[in-house]
């Protein structure tokens, strides 16, 4: 089996863990997919761009920042495998993009179209409820608990939180990336790690 279809397979099979998808959306749906190849530090969706489309990854690790004035980056969030990195924000408003969006890793991803999958979207019961499942799950409880933390817990606390929920990313993210993320510098993560 190529690397394409097995990418538009592990779509499905995430797809269907929100709410299942019916023979004839999906049909419709990899029709406005594309499997695309990305190596290490490529760019997905650029600052001050605003994006035709958001992704699905397949293989690899992305993250998405702001950069202040002073040319500072804070990371914003990661996605890995089974997830849907985008500028949700910006497709919505057709506006440019306040964030970029970068290969940590060599990825592998089905990009795809946002007008079409609007309009899919209208059309297909199947798929609304896939969509409102996943924006449940994705952006708002877990909106709810960043923001939480952010006001609430101690950088130790938050640090603790991220290994938790993100085992599998510790390996693969760079100190500099988590610390950012957690709103923390460097300095202060690799004191935390040493006391704990």
């Amino acid at each position: 089996m190529n690397t394409a279809i097995e990418a538009f397979n592990a779509l499905k099979k995430t797809m269907d863990s929100y709410s299942p998808i019916g023979a004839e959306t999906w049909a419709a749906f990899m029709d406005i997919g594309k499997y695309r190849e990305l190596k290490k530090h490529q760019v997905l969706y650029a600052l001050g761009e605003i994006p035709p489309s958001f992704a699905f990854v397949y293989s690899g690790l992305f993250r998405t920042f702001i950069t202040d004035e002073n040319g500072n980056e804070y990371n914003k969030n990661f996605f890995y495998e089974g997830t849907f990195p985008g500028s949700m924000t910006a497709l919505l408003r057709h506006e440019p993009s306040q964030f970029a969006l970068v290969a940590l890793e060599p990825a592998q991803i089905i990009e795809i179209d946002f007008p079409a999958y609007r309009s899919l979207l209208h059309a297909r019961e199947d798929l609304k409820l896939f969509q409102i499942y996943y924006l449940e799950r994705n952006w708002l409880l877990a909106k709810d608990a960043r923001e939480v933390a952010i006001v609430q817990e101690d950088a130790t606390q938050r640090y603790l939180q991220f290994i938790a929920d993100y085992p599998f990313l510790v390996e693969r993210l760079p100190q500099h990336h988590i610390a950012s993320h957690l709103g923390i510098t460097p300095t202060q993560l690799s004191r935390i790690r040493k006391k704990l």
